[in-house]
């Protein structure tokens, strides 16, 4: 086994914030399980990974309960579930001692979001020395509000804000950052031959 799936915050917190709804892939849970089924088919690891940020009051505080796997993605025995307190998936866990004490080389990161914690799981990966794939369509994110929009702007407001960048751009500004530097970007289509 040289290969691992790294599934990133695919997690119930996201569904709870008011931006939930304009989020870029609706599907994730289909998507990733699409490429669940492939990797665990062709005997590649599937690492799992949550988002947590323990004291915090929030959605992503384990004490609300809501630092959980969406319903519908389901580890099997042997895949390892890690949570980190950074945005990167390497940080704050063992992933890159779980990912080399077994010869793993090859990643394939998807989750959520795109451009935050998939794309800088991916950078981390590279400059460790793995060899990226990122799963462009098995990855989500949601609007994102312009750096000097109002802090008491309702998520109306800020979605009818010019400035406000849409998920569309997010994820091609991704894409550049990523390929050829960082990750090859490919579709699930592409990596399930279907």
């Amino acid at each position: 086994m040289n290969s691992a799936l790294v599934v990133i915050d695919v997690q119930e917190s996201f569904r709870r914030l008011p931006d939930w709804e304009f989020v870029s892939q609706p599907d994730i849970v289909r998507q990733v399980n699409r490429l669940v089924t492939v990797s665990r088919d062709q005997g590649h690891l599937v690492v799992w990974v949550l988002g947590s940020r323990p004291g915090s009051g929030t959605v992503f505080d384990p004490a609300r309960g809501y630092v959980r796997l969406m319903d519908g993605l389901t580890p099997e025995a042997g895949e390892p579930l890690l949570t980190k307190t950074a945005h990167n998936a390497f940080t704050t866990t063992n992933l890159q001692q779980t990912l080399t004490s077994r010869g793993v080389r090859h990643l394939t990161i998807c989750g959520i979001r795109t451009e935050q914690c998939c794309e800088t799981t991916s950078r981390v990966a590279s400059d460790l020395g793995f060899d990226v794939t990122f799963a462009v369509d098995a990855t989500a994110t949601t609007p994102i509000p312009h750096r000097d929009a109002p802090p008491e702007a309702s998520f109306a407001q800020l979605m009818s804000d010019p400035h406000t960048l849409g998920v569309a751009d997010i994820v091609e500004r991704t894409e550049y950052a990523l390929a050829g530097r960082f990750a090859a970007i490919r579709t699930v289509a592409e990596l399930t031959g279907a």
